[in-house]
């Protein structure tokens, strides 16, 4: 999920909150500040209710985020990449770029989220308590008491083992070590997964049905997002088990045909996208380095009266950017990293030499022909000069 806006970093991890973030603060402030403290803690003025709402919304965020942090920090660990952390209306999303190699890594990360609640929960009931020695106000105490319960029910609501829920993830890990495969841990997760969404699809149903409750959309909420996310990891880990031993050398176009930085946009176009039957372009400079990647799609944001006087150079995405492997890198591993660049694309590297490209073509041909003979024998490494 993209960020619509950046927070900060932490622990050099991106921080990001999604526009959707926005209801949650208003939801709580709302339920707590206008419905709930006035009738719980009578006696104080509606300025102080949506005051202690609204610290409460935002120490709730911060409690997401701690959760989210130690699944990405525990992930750091186990030597997997974090892009990114995203805030959202349904909790939070540490984006992960490779999976875990082990059960014991998997179990790790996912146990780390539960376990940093447990924790939250208890230093704010102990919070609480100390505010109650020191005779603090009962609605203060109120905010420490509820930051403590929403904490613990966040951990165990989380434990529930079905998918995309760190439960789920717990149930991956140990049918994982069970059956020695963890692509069909994953499906048998994801299942589990899309059935807990629908029982709470259908229990948010009859709330609002039947018993006439306001909390019933927020379960049916919570019940359709689970059952998306738990259908997309069904998903990726079947396109899993179809390329588990594919590596990117025999999907990748072989010696891609590049392009010089220097060039015009206009000679571009002309000279080198109208001869060849290419989408993408490796850049390199004078001395034969990639320095990037040029599409078809970046070519579309040059004006046409500007063609003849922007450079290949000014549009290109930086080769930092762009996704790199491996010839022996599994497709797996890949596949992650490709569909986040906004290009699509992923080069590949022996040492410093640029030997292949991996395009959505590539991924599709490879998926295709697996699915068609159901072995590696329909899979060969790139050909010069195929489409990409």
């Amino acid at each position: 999920m993209s960020s619509t806006f950046k927070l900060g970093t932490i622990a050099g991890i991106r921080i990001g909150a999604h526009w959707s973030v926005l209801g949650i603060l208003l939801v709580l402030v709302l339920a707590l500040g206008f419905r709930s403290w006035p009738v719980l803690v009578p006696g104080y003025s509606g300025g102080a209710y949506v005051a202690a709402a609204l610290v409460a919304a935002l120490l709730f965020l911060a409690s997401l985020l701690a959760h989210e942090l130690a699944h990405a920090i525990v992930a750091r660990r186990q030597g997997i990449e974090v892009r990114d952390i995203t805030l959202w209306l349904l909790g939070g999303l540490a984006a992960l770029r490779s999976e875990a190699r082990t059960p014991v890594a998997d179990l790790r990360i996912a146990a780390a989220g539960p376990l940093a609640s447990v924790v939250a929960g208890a230093l704010f009931g102990a919070l609480a308590w100390l505010l109650v020695a020191v005779d603090a106000p009962t609605l203060v105490v109120m905010v420490a008491v509820y930051l403590a319960v929403l904490n613990a029910v966040l951990a165990v609501f989380n434990l529930v083992p079905a998918a995309p829920l760190d439960g789920g993830r717990i149930l991956r890990a140990a049918l994982w070590a069970w059956k020695g495969d963890r692509n069909r841990a994953a499906v048998w997760s994801a299942r589990a997964g899309r059935g807990f969404g629908i029982a709470l699809i259908l229990l948010g149903a009859w709330q609002l049905l039947f018993a006439g409750s306001g909390s019933g959309l927020w379960w049916v909420l919570i019940g359709l997002f689970v059952v998306t996310v738990a259908g997309a990891e069904e998903r990726q880990a079947q396109l899993g088990s179809t390329l588990g031993d594919v590596r990117v050398a025999e999907v990748m176009t072989a010696d891609p045909d590049t392009t010089d930085a220097g060039l015009s946009v206009h000679d571009f176009l002309h000279d080198v996208v109208l001869s060849r039957r290419h989408s993408a372009f490796p850049v390199v400079d004078q001395a034969g380095r990639v320095e990037g990647l040029v599409t078809l799609n970046r070519l579309r944001s040059v004006p046409v009266d500007e063609r003849g006087t922007t450079s290949v150079r000014s549009i290109e995405c930086p080769v930092d950017d762009v996704p790199k492997a491996t010839p022996d890198t599994p497709l797996t591993e890949l596949l992650p990293s490709l569909g986040e660049t906004p290009d699509g694309r992923a080069l590949v590297f022996d040492g410093d030499r640029l030997v292949g490209i991996v395009t959505p073509t590539d991924v599709s041909r490879a998926v295709t022909l697996r699915g068609l003979v159901g072995d590696t024998s329909a899979v060969r490494p790139g050909v010069p000069g195929t489409a990409s």
